[in-house]
């Protein structure tokens, strides 16, 4: 592969480009990231000393090359085709997962929150396209609105993980009475904290269960 995949195929990918792609094979069920056995239901040891608030993070990608150039020049180039693949691969994952687990079928897809400054910049939320990307191939609601920031704050890119909690603390606020299980879209999960955040503040509102369904994760 000479480049990123996508410049002359946007829409789908060869099988050469496709077989570049690093995928999420072998890792923890709860946190996603990799673990040294085979599957994908096993618990890595830190998930079962410190159980995050999340059920589970679903991402078939690992964030590397070349999958995050994709996502860069899509979430910050506006660049929508390189992503194309990469949310049709996730909402086909999604689609065997839950006709295999129909029980992990959620009330509710959302979109991860944007400031509504932020938005304006970017000119889109890409959790929000992902999101309904989703709801049209599964036919489960998705909304961008049932938890909202309430203020803005520095770009979560570039710090580790206590700042990205510390960054994060306090933003969110949960604008009705959530469903029993949510499902939060996003791009790319790195150290979990908004996953955290998102899903405690939901949890304290009344949803039984979250998932965490993003296109990539960042291997650690």
């Amino acid at each position: 592969m000479r480049g990123l995949p996508g410049t002359a195929c946007p829409f789908r990918l060869c099988t050469p480009c496709r077989q570049d792609l690093p995928a999420n094979h072998s890792h923890c069920r709860c946190c996603a990231l990799p673990i040294a056995y085979a599957g994908d239901e096993l618990i890595c040891g830190q998930c079962l000393k410190d159980p995050p608030p999340f059920s589970r993070i679903v991402a078939p990608w690992r964030y590397r090359f070349p999958v995050d150039g994709m996502v860069q020049r899509y979430k910050y180039n506006g660049q929508r085709a390189y992503a194309r693949p990469l949310i049709q691969d996730l909402s086909t994952h999604l689609t065997l997962m839950l006709e295999t687990h129909p029980e992990r079928t959620p009330d509710l897809l959302l979109a991860s929150p944007m400031h509504p400054a932020r938005r304006r910049k970017r000119g889109f939320n890409q959790a929000a396209d992902i999101a309904e990307h989703i709801s049209r191939q599964s036919g489960i609601p998705w909304s961008a609105d049932l938890v909202v920031r309430n203020r803005r704050t520095r770009p979560q890119r570039g710090l580790n993980r206590e700042e990205r909690l510390a960054n994060l603390r306090g933003i969110y606020q949960v604008t009705r009475i959530p469903p029993a299980s949510i499902a939060i879209v996003d791009d790319v999960v790195t150290t979990g904290a908004t996953a955290r955040s998102l899903t405690e503040v939901l949890l304290e509102a009344g949803a039984r269960e979250v998932q965490i369904w993003a296109l990539a994760r960042t291997p650690g």
